[in-house]
């Protein structure tokens, strides 16, 4: 009897500590880049499931202008921040999949400033029209085999506020916006 008790107490304490390590990781930084800009984010985790990602990067435009005749591109600074709810990481666990760097679906809702800082662009005259968007969106993030690269990538259709009046226009405007994100990164 000893012994059976024995057993199911180290079961059950091993399983308690196999439940406490499928959790997001307590803090990581990313170094990300896709086909329209570069990003450097921190996400800190606030529970099991959840973290806050803070992100700063350049978000690239290419633009033909009909008007003006004028094309090229431009790159922006963009500050992002945004709750992450990674809802499979512990059923991604339970199946003996990889959960290194919070690979597992997530949903968010994502605050993106864009400042009228500066631009970086091939065109004089050139600005950005300081703007927020608020998006909810679906993602995946996973790592590539067991380095520290990683992939993401996310949908969400959201509302983007133009701050105008600060450019002389009488008002300010908005309008629905979709993000879509494809990029590759690593985590250090």
């Amino acid at each position: 009897m000893k012994k059976i008790l024995k057993t199911a107490f180290v079961l059950l304490a091993f399983q308690t500590l196999s439940a406490q390590q499928s959790s997001v990781e307590k803090s990581i930084f990313t170094f990300q880049t896709g086909l329209l800009g570069v990003w450097a984010s921190n996400e800190l985790r606030l529970s099991d499931e959840i973290t806050l990602r803070s992100e700063i990067g350049l978000d690239t435009e290419i633009f033909d202008n009909d008007i003006s005749e004028t094309s090229g591109f431009f790159m922006a600074p963009t500050l992002n921040i945004e709750p992450r709810w990674y809802y499979n990481i512990k059923k991604r666990e339970a199946k003996g999949k990889t959960t290194a760097n919070n690979s597992a679906n997530f949903l968010t809702l994502s605050f993106r400033y864009h400042p009228d800082w500066f631009v970086i662009s091939n065109n004089d005259n050139i600005y950005v029209q300081e703007q927020l968007a608020i998006i909810p969106k679906w993602g995946i993030r996973r790592t590539i085999g067991n380095s520290g690269f990683n992939y993401e990538a996310g949908i969400g259709l959201g509302y983007r506020f133009y701050f105008l009046k600060q450019y002389g226009y009488s008002k300010n405007d908005s309008e629905a916006t979709l993000d879509l994100h494809l990029r590759i990164g690593y985590t250090f």
